[in-house]
């Protein structure tokens, strides 16, 4: 190979390049294909595709004999009472004359209670599901509903290339989202807080182009001794709006309140809203809530899972930090199981309760029921 042929390859986007790329193009309504050994697909997120896009996709279908389906998780298929013939996903056929509204109404339970009788729906079985459950698996990463539109064609990449849309090679990205992204450090200042004045910001962002996270660092934790430590997620209608149907805000200050009285700690603020399923899904989520359903009822109403949050990338700026032990400040024995199974000892769990207030004792109640959190 040439040198300029060298430097032109230095040029070209890598896996993780291309799967940012993804996330971007779903969620402003671009389809975009998958192809790998298992085949090749146009994919398209339910909640951004226009209607003139669906009309290309039915287009290619009918011309192509191919089945499009709309992939949903077994989670929201069980509330459509669809079945979920491949396990863990269900592919339903579109109607004929299924339109956008259709589409919407299906991949979203906003209008569940209003209409309850979408279906009966006709699911697909047999066959490889492979790539919808990586069309899924990145709807999912883009922060979007869990619902996509698979078109299998053998020629995909070709219609890739001849539309400009991004194509994705299914076994490198399935493996690159299975592997934890090692956070970058890119910038720390000095920022005096109420909690403490001796208060230290330092921005992280993953490699793979996903939302930035920080720590704050109070005072000058000594690395070679287990550090009062929390991990926050981001919870925009608690820490900054003051909500009351969380403990969220109330937690993230006293937190800094105990750090700031012992002189050392850190909190890793992660940007994973909506335990990891971003501020749409979470509005949501409080909507269906108003209708009854508690918070885990309504995530998997949603089509995710309890909790969806990564807490490797906590782990990663720990060690990243010179951390290796912490006191973990925290409510959540499955925060302690992450942080071990990612090499982080953790040697005391630090009791973390405020933020009481009549309007979250239900939510608070949910998740010492449903996720184990000691209250």
């Amino acid at each position: 190979m040439s040198p300029k042929s060298r430097a032109v390859m230095s040029l070209s986007p890598d896996i993780l390049d291309l799967l940012a790329r993804a996330r971007a193009d779903l969620a402003m309504g671009l389809p975009l294909a998958l192809s790998g050994t298992q085949g090749s697909a146009i994919v398209a997120s339910a909640e951004t595709l226009d209607a003139p896009r669906l009309a290309s996709l039915r287009a290619l279908a009918q011309e192509s004999a191919s089945d499009l389906a709309l992939a949903i998780t077994a989670r929201r298929a069980e509330t459509l009472k669809a079945r979920a013939y491949d396990g863990d996903l269900a592919r339903i056929a579109l109607p004929k004359d299924a339109d956008l509204a259709w589409v919407h109404a299906t991949a979203s339970p906003e209008t569940d209670l209003a209409r309850p009788m979408k279906g009966p729906f006709q699911t697909l079985r047999g066959g490889d599901v492979a790539l919808h459950r990586l069309a899924l698996s990145l709807a999912k990463s883009a922060r979007l509903l869990p619902a996509m539109l698979v078109l299998p064609l053998p020629h995909a990449a070709d219609i890739a290339r001849r539309s400009n849309l991004t194509l994705l090679p299914a076994e490198a990205a399935e493996a690159a989202m299975r592997l934890a992204t090692a956070p970058l450090g890119v910038v720390s200042a000095r920022v005096p807080l109420a909690a403490s004045h001796a208060g230290r910001v330092h921005v992280f962002r993953p490699g793979d182009g996903s939302e930035e996270h920080y720590a704050i660092e109070i005072g000058a934790p000594a690395r070679g001794a287990p550090v009062l430590a929390r991990l926050h997620s981001a919870c925009f209608t608690g820490d900054v709006l003051g909500s009351l149907k969380c403990d969220c805000g109330p937690q993230l200050r006293a937190a800094l309140a105990q750090m700031g009285a012992e002189g050392a700690g850190v909190l890793l603020y992660l940007n994973q809203e909506g335990r990891g399923i971003g501020l749409a899904n979470k509005m949501r989520a409080y909507a269906l809530q108003d209708q009854g359903f508690d918070t885990v009822e309504a995530n998997h109403r949603l089509g995710f899972e309890d909790d969806e949050r990564d807490f490797r990338i906590g782990a990663g700026i720990l060690r990243h930090m010179g951390f290796g032990a912490v006191r973990l400040l925290t409510n959540n024995p499955a925060k302690i199981d992450m942080m071990r199974g990612c090499g982080i000892d953790v040697t005391e769990r630090v009791p973390l309760i405020a933020g009481l207030t009549d309007q979250n004792q239900g939510y608070l109640a949910t998740k010492a029921r449903k996720s184990g959190h000691l209250l």
